[in-house]
C-alpha cells in the first residue's frame, strides 16, 4: 500500500498555470450554470438553504471509489438532499449521477515512470478539477486518499489566485459581500476556494514524508483517518483529525462465503493495476511450480480485480504448463481469501483484507528499478505491509523487489500450509491487528463528522443541517 501509491506523490510535480475562468458548462455536475458563490470566496459563511448544498469529491483508484461510494450513501442517509459532484469511479458515479466523472481507470497508475509518461494527462485533469470547483463553488471538497493529486489540489485551492481568473459572477459576489474591501480583494488576489477542505483516508505521509504534515495543516480543515495512530500524529500539527475506523471493517462482513478452507488451495492476489499484475503474477506462477514440486495436490486460485485484469492473467497462463492448475475468478477476492489455505498477496489494502479473513499469507511486491530506488530514498518505515506496520514487527514475510524470488516465496507459503503452529501464531496476530481498526461504521462516522463540519459553516440563525 505504501510503495505502489508513493510514486504518484513524490517529485513529479504538475506545472500548473492559473485556474482558467472557463465554466465547466455543467458537464460534470449536470448544471448549465454555476451557483452564486454566496460569499464563500470572502470567508463569510453566509447561510444558504440546506437543499442547495454540494460536496465535490475526488477519488482516483478502485479502493477510493469503494470507500467514496460508501461515504456518499452514509451522507445521503443523513441529508437526502445533498448534491454530489466531482470525479471518482463507477460506484461513486452511480450514486452521484451520470454527470459525475468516472476517471478511475485512467487515474490509477503505479510507478514513477508511468506518471512521467502521462504528465500531460494529469496536468490537464488537475486544471480541469480547479475550474470545476471554481465554477460549482461547493460547500466542501472531500479528497479521498490519492495524495499525489489530492494534496496538490488542496494547496492549489488555498493558494491566492488572480481574481480575474475566476468567473466574473463570482468576482462580483465576492466584492458585494465584502463591504470593508479586504486587502485580498483590493489587490485582486484571494484563495480560489474558501469552503471546507476535508481529507478522508489519510495519506501515509508518516511513512514517506512527515514534513508535509505541517503543509497539510495549512490547507485542510479536517482529516478523517482510518488508523488509530494517525490521529495523534496529525492533531499534534494543529490539523483537526478524527479517527473514524477503517471502512474495510464495515464492508467485509457482508461478504462471508461460509465455505470451509480447502487445505490444498493457495490464493493469488496480484494487485488491482495492470502494471502490477504484469510484474507480480509471473513471480506467482513460478512460485506455484515450486509449491507443486513439494505438494503435488495443490491447486491455485487467482483473484482478478476486474475483467480487464482477468483477461491479462489468462493471456499469461496460455503458455504455462500450470494453466490447468490455476483458476481465475473476477471480483471475488473476499471469497478466495475465505476458501484458500494460504496466499500470496501484493502489497495494498488486500493485505488487511486477508488479515481480516484470517488467511495466512506472504507479501510480494515488485516495481521498476527506477521506482524502487526512488522509494528507498523517501520511505521511512521498516515494513511495507500494513499488518506489519500496525504490529510494529514482522508477522508476515515480505518479499520486495530483488527479494521476490520464487524459491524463497514458495518455502514461506509451504511453511504456512504445513506448520500448524506457525499458522495459528499468524492468525492470532491478525485478530489483534484487526481489533485496532475499530468496530465498523467508519462511513457513518465520517459522514456525521462531515455534516457537523458543514453545520459550522451555516449562519448562526440557520437551522442545524441534519436532514
Amino acid at each position: 500500500m505504501l510503495l505502489h501509491v508513493l510514486f504518484l506523490r513524490r517529485r513529479t510535480r504538475f506545472a500548473l498555470g492559473r485556474a482558467e475562468a472557463r465554466p465547466s458548462e455543467g458537464t460534470r455536475t449536470g448544471r448549465a450554470e454555476a451557483r452564486p458563490s454566496e460569499g464563500t470566496r470572502t470567508g463569510r459563511a453566509e447561510a444558504r438553504p440546506s437543499d442547495e448544498m454540494t460536496i465535490y469529491f475526488v477519488a482516483g483508484e478502485a479502493s477510493g471509489d469503494e470507500h467514496g461510494a460508501a461515504l456518499m450513501r452514509a451522507l445521503r442517509e443523513l441529508v437526502p438532499s445533498l448534491d454530489f459532484a466531482g470525479r471518482g469511479g463507477p460506484k461513486m458515479q452511480t450514486i452521484a449521477g451520470g454527470a459525475f466523472m468516472n476517471w478511475s481507470d485512467s487515474a490509477a497508475v503505479v510507478g514513477l515512470w508511468e506518471v512521467v509518461k502521462r504528465y500531460g494527462y494529469f496536468r490537464e485533469q488537475f486544471q480541469l478539477a480547479l475550474r470545476e470547483i471554481a465554477s460549482i463553488n461547493p460547500d466542501a471538497v472531500v479528497l479521498i486518499d490519492y495524495p499525489g493529486f489530492n494534496l496538490r489540489l488542496a494547496r492549489a485551492l488555498r493558494r491566492n489566485t488572480d481574481l480575474q481568473s475566476v468567473r466574473p459572477a463570482e468576482l462580483r459576489s465576492a466584492e458585494s459581500n465584502t463591504p470593508d474591501r479586504t486587502s485580498s480583494v483590493r489587490t485582486g488576489r484571494m484563495p480560489l476556494f474558501r469552503g471546507k477542505m476535508i481529507y478522508y483516508i489519510s495519506p501515509q505521509v508518516w511513512a514517506w514524508n512527515r514534513g508535509r504534515i505541517g503543509q497539510m495543516a495549512r490547507s485542510l480543515d479536517l482529516m478523517l483517518c482510518i488508523f488509530p495512530f494517525e490521529a495523534e500524529l496529525y492533531n499534534k500539527s494543529g490539523l483537526r483529525t478524527v479517527f473514524v475506523g477503517h471502512p474495510m471493517i464495515e464492508n467485509l462482513p457482508a461478504r462471508p462465503t461460509r465455505e470451509e478452507r480447502q487445505p490444498n488451495l493457495v490464493g493469488f492476489f496480484p494487485g488491482s493495476r495492470l502494471r502490477e499484475v504484469r510484474k507480480i503474477f509471473p513471480i506467482m506462477m513460478e512460485a506455484a511450480g515450486k509449491i507443486l514440486s513439494a505438494r503435488e495436490d495443490t491447486h491455485f486460485e487467482v483473484a482478478a480485480a476486474s475483467e480487464l485484469l482477468a483477461l491479462e492473467i489468462r493471456k499469461m497462463l496460455v503458455a504455462s504448463p500450470l494453466r490447468k492448475r490455476i483458476h481465475v475468478v473476477t471480483g471475488d477476492a473476499a471469497g478466495t481469501m475465505q476458501r484458500a489455505f494460504a496466499g500470496i498477496v501484493a502489497s495494498g489494502t488486500a493485505t488487511l483484507e486477508a488479515a481480516y479473513f484470517r488467511l495466512p499469507f506472504v507479501l510480494v511486491y515488485k516495481v521498476s528499478w527506477l521506482t524502487y530506488l526512488a522509494a528507498r530514498l523517501v520511505i521511512k518505515t521498516e515494513y511495507l505491509g500494513m499488518p506489519n506496520v500496525l504490529a510494529g514487527r514482522q508477522i508476515i514475510p515480505e518479499f520486495i523487489q530483488h527479494r521476490a524470488r520464487p524459491d524463497a516465496i514458495s518455502k514461506a507459503v509451504l511453511r504456512l500450509m504445513n506448520d500448524r503452529d506457525a499458522r495459528e501464531r499468524v492468525i492470532s496476530e491478525f485478530d489483534a491487528i484487526i481489533a485496532k481498526l475499530g468496530e465498523g461504521g467508519a462511513s457513518a462516522k465520517a459522514a456525521r463528522v462531515i455534516v457537523d463540519e458543514l453545520n459550522q459553516r451555516q449562519a448562526t440563525d440557520e437551522p442545524d443541517f441534519h436532514g
